[in-house]
């Protein structure tokens, strides 16, 4: 008898901790900054450091354009080619399953840094209407950098990176869409006090450091 009911306990386990999992909310921070400013190198170097897991909304949506029979392939491309920002509805989407994919796997995995997004005001409002209450947004982590700086290093990532955008006309389009649409968001979440700012335009150990006292203080 004691041996059947430890069965059915154990067996009721894994369901119940999915079930947690499923109650608790994504903590997301919000990695802001222009092309350049080194927002997948720092993100790297935190998941190294602490439970955070990366989503990059450029990289999903170029692995979206990428694989094989996707609906949204090639007017994905045609957007990034532009230097445009690609339909809210689409980007939301694919940052939504991979953060439901991976609280699937693990449920110690709920910290998430979004890198690259909200780029604009459509971006944000879109956001709010999809992920109203299913995702708390602790703060934005903003790596401030001088344009001629970003433009630079994405020059020299561009001789070994292969993307199509890292070359001078894409980067001075993109350089105006971050302005024109990204600063504005920043600027807004500065304003209730939610923004993180960390100089990156030095070495990569330098600001590094800065982030580590921003999370270190946050907790």
């Amino acid at each position: 008898m004691i041996g059947r009911l430890f069965g059915y306990v154990s067996q009721r386990v894994p369901s119940l901790l999915y079930r947690v999992s499923l109650m608790m909310k994504p903590q997301v921070v919000f990695v802001l900054g222009g092309p350049g400013a080194g927002k997948g190198t720092q993100c790297c170097k935190i998941v190294e450091s602490y439970n955070y897991t990366h989503l990059s909304a450029g990289d999903l949506l170029r692995e979206e354009r990428a694989r094989e029979g996707s609906e949204f392939g090639q007017l994905i491309a045609n957007y990034i080619k532009e230097g445009k920002i690609v339909p809210v509805e689409i980007t939301i989407n694919l940052l939504k399953k991979a953060m439901e994919e991976t609280m699937q796997k693990d449920e110690k995995k709920f910290r998430f840094l979004i890198d690259g997004f909200p780029r604009n005001e459509d971006n944000l409002q879109g956001w709010n209407t999809v992920m109203d209450g299913k995702a708390d947004v602790k703060f934005v982590l903003f790596f401030d950098c001088g344009n001629e700086v970003c433009i630079n290093r994405c020059l020299e990532r561009g001789k070994s990176s292969g993307r199509s955008d890292d070359n001078r006309e894409s980067l001075e389009k993109r350089i105006q869409t971050y302005l024109q649409s990204t600063r504005p968001i920043i600027e807004l979440y500065e304003k209730h006090g939610k923004v993180r700012t960390v100089d990156a335009s030095r070495s990569v150990d330098e600001v590094f450091a800065d982030v580590k006292a921003v999370l270190d203080k946050e907790g």
